[in-house]
Parts: C-alpha cells; structure tokens; sequence
C-alpha cells in the first residue's frame, strides 16, 4: 500500500471510528447501507437495505475509500481488526463480518460497542491475540488495557481490508456505507463513503 493510499485510508477508517463512537453517543447519527442511485460532485443517492432512498449531501473535502476481499487466512496474530458480531446460542460470540485494517492504522477505534448491523449485534475493533482452528478460526481480540473477547469466524464470514478508490467508483448499483449526520432539518451529511470494489460488498 503506498503513501497516497494510507493517507486516503487513513482518512476514511479515522472517521468511520469516530463516526461510530459518536453514534453511541448522539441519535442523530445515521449508517446508510445500500447501492448507488446516482451521484453528483456533492450529492450521493442511495437505495437503502431496507428500501428507501437516501439522499446524502457530501461535506467538502470528503473522503472516498474502498474494500478488497480477503479471507481467514490473512488474519494472523498482531493484526489490528473490526469484527461486528453476535452472540451465540451456545455461548461466546459469532463474526458477522471482518474488516482487516493496515498496520498504520493499528488502534483505530479501538473497543467494544452496539451495532446496528443486525438486532444485537456489537463491533469490536481489536489486535489479535490468539488464533485457533476448530470448525472454522476462533479469534481472541484484546482491546482497551487488557479486556478481551473471542469470536468465532465461520467460514461463510465476509472478510475484507480497506482499498484505494475514486468518486468515479460510485457508479449507479455499486454497494456503499456511509455514517451521516442528520441535521435538525433532516439533511443527511456526510464527509466519508465506503464503497465495494470489483463487486465486493461493504459488510459493514
């Protein structure tokens, strides 16, 4: 990954995190999930997972991101990594998705929080301190001074890492996450957008 590339990364995922911690926070933050209805030099529309329509204004000097595939195999001790997860019927915590992030951005939003991916589901940002293989990879993350938590990856799990992309990657019916305020009037702002790269999805 070059200079170019971990600045704009850096730039995105510094945000997400922010953006996420603050959600806990303030009601009138809003993550948007969908496909691209059109997109104008400061206005993003998207379809939204649950069928609605978004339009988004994009603050100056947003940020643009994307994420490239990667699998189980790539996670190894010491890597700093956002697992969103739920917790399972038989005990401990099951990975709904994996974000493998560059190791200039180790600690990024580091700690455990809700989220809204699925009902009761968390994200955990965290280094991995132990991997084992039973049924798939079990990890054991270790965040804020010591706490851990371990999560099951089943094998089905989206694994992905952040990639270099362009405002030209928004094109109509390609997938994005983005994490928007709303103001009092209702307006949707923005100053980031993760987007799928070669029709990988944002598991956000």
């Amino acid at each position: 990954m070059d200079l170019k590339t971990i600045v704009v990364v850096l730039g995105t995922i510094s945000g997400f995190a922010g953006s996420t911690m603050a959600a806990a926070r303030a009601a009138d933050t809003v993550r948007v999930r969908g496909t691209v209805v059109s997109f104008e030099p400061s206005l993003l529309t998207v379809k939204t997972r649950e069928g609605g329509t978004d339009a988004i204004k994009l603050a100056t000097n947003w940020n643009i991101s994307g994420v490239a595939k990667a699998s189980a195999e790539d996670i190894k001790q010491g890597d700093f990594v956002g697992i969103a997860s739920v917790a399972k019927a038989d005990g401990g915590s099951g990975a709904l998705e994996v974000v493998i992030f560059p190791a200039a951005l180790k600690g990024t939003g580091e700690g455990d929080r809700p989220w809204d991916l699925q009902p009761n589901s968390r994200m955990t940002n965290g280094t991995i301190a132990d991997v084992t293989e039973i049924n798939g990879r079990t990890v054991t993350l270790t965040y804020d001074n010591g706490q851990k938590k371990e999560i099951a990856i089943p094998q089905s799990t989206p694994i992905v890492t952040f990639a270099a992309a362009t405002p030209a990657d928004l094109k109509p019916g390609a997938m994005v996450f983005v994490t928007a305020g709303r103001g009092s009037d209702g307006t949707l702002v923005a100053s980031r957008v993760v987007v799928g790269n070669n029709g990988v999805v944002p598991p956000m």
